[in-house]
């Protein structure tokens, strides 16, 4: 009997998922039977995880921000964005402690935000996005009132790769007494060798979701979720009074203990360097994908970082797709390719050709 294969790599352009690391995969296996929802009785997994968290509050900027990494009171390595945006909201609606509780969210934000509204029984209130795709401030200040318990900001949304003005956003939820997150599940890796605006050491946000699944080249499930102080996690601590352990935060009980000794390995193999390279090739090949697609007289949206947004044409996405082509669509209908590792400019020149070929 034949084995099934994997969903191979090669014709990938809407993941945000990609091949894991090496060190990642070997450590994942090592760990492959712990469980660190369960931390007294599982502590080389306990370890591993307080060891990713640290990691990933030095590249989200809690280390700059003043705050020093304890261990892993910060956060914790969550299955995926989905569930650290879920605890972001669970935690502000907890600490604040109104009745009517809404969140505000931009127009771009992920689709987990509304699941989150319906799993906590909060409002979500939905504010437009600007010319250039990212939340208009005045629109998320008219959003809030004294029942806001959370704002968030994108930094990196999933359709265009674009980033919120964060400084601005956190600075409207204090003033009304909200707390401020920032989704940065994509985007983490890639933004420290940028000029934006989107961590810990830039606003006073309170919280932040970061994935090392993603480009942070981890095994899936691997999502992380940090807080700026230990209040936020506390806010979700529930008794476990059948385990060792006594209490936990997660949003899960059992928990991969692959994806956390696979996110720690990842990043002690490519951060920082490693992780630089890796946005300056993707960023290079997204601007040349998008100048290509332009000289075939194709509308494509400004690069900011590497997901590159055109519109293809009447059928060229469904055939491309026939064609064994991995593309999603924007809300707005546009052919979306995001340039994570294994997207390389020699699998693009062929898929250039292959819509030479369609269109």
């Amino acid at each position: 009997m034949q084995r099934p294969a994997p969903q191979s790599f090669d014709r990938v352009l809407s993941s945000m998922c990609t091949e894991p690391h090496p060190a990642a995969r070997e450590a994942a296996e090592r760990f492959l039977a712990t469980n660190p929802g369960d931390p007294t009785t599982y502590a080389a997994a306990a370890d591993r995880e307080a060891d990713a968290v640290a990691a990933l509050s030095r590249i989200a900027g809690l280390d700059g921000a003043g705050v020093a990494p304890e261990g892993n009171s910060h956060g914790y390595v969550t299955s995926g964005g989905t569930e650290a945006n879920i605890q972001a909201v669970r935690s502000a609606r907890n600490r604040r402690g109104v009745e009517e509780p809404n969140v505000v969210v931009p127009r771009s934000a992920h689709f987990s935000f509304h699941k989150a509204a319906d799993v906590l029984g909060v409002e979500l209130r939905t504010v437009p996005t600007d010319a250039d795709r990212r939340a208009d401030v005045d629109a998320v200040a008219a959003a809030v009132d004294g029942d806001t318990v959370l704002v968030v900001g994108v930094a990196g949304t999933t359709e265009y790769g674009r980033v919120d003005p964060i400084p601005e956003i956190a600075a409207i939820a204090h003033d009304a007494g909200a707390y401020c997150h920032v989704d940065a599940a994509w985007a983490g890796f890639l933004l420290p060798f940028t000029d934006h605006a989107w961590s810990f050491a830039h606003a006073p946000i309170d919280s932040l979701t970061i994935d090392p699944h993603k480009c942070g080249r981890a095994v899936v499930p691997a999502g992380g979720l940090l807080f700026r102080d230990s209040a936020g996690l506390d806010a979700l601590a529930v008794d476990t009074p059948y385990l060792e352990s006594r209490s936990q935060a997660s949003l899960t009980g059992t928990r991969s203990g692959a994806g956390v000794a696979g996110a720690a390995a990842a990043v002690e193999a490519l951060w920082p360097d490693g992780y630089r390279r890796e946005h300056d090739r993707a960023d290079r090949v997204a601007r040349w994908l998008a100048d290509e697609l332009r000289s075939r007289g194709r509308r494509v949206v400004d690069v900011e970082l590497p997901v590159v947004a055109a519109d293809l044409g009447d059928g060229a996405t469904e055939a491309l797709r026939d064609r064994g082509w991995r593309l999603a669509r924007t809300g707005d209908g546009l052919a979306r390719v995001v340039v994570m590792p294994h997207v390389t400019r020699e699998t693009l020149r062929t898929f250039l050709g292959e819509f030479d070929d369609v269109r």
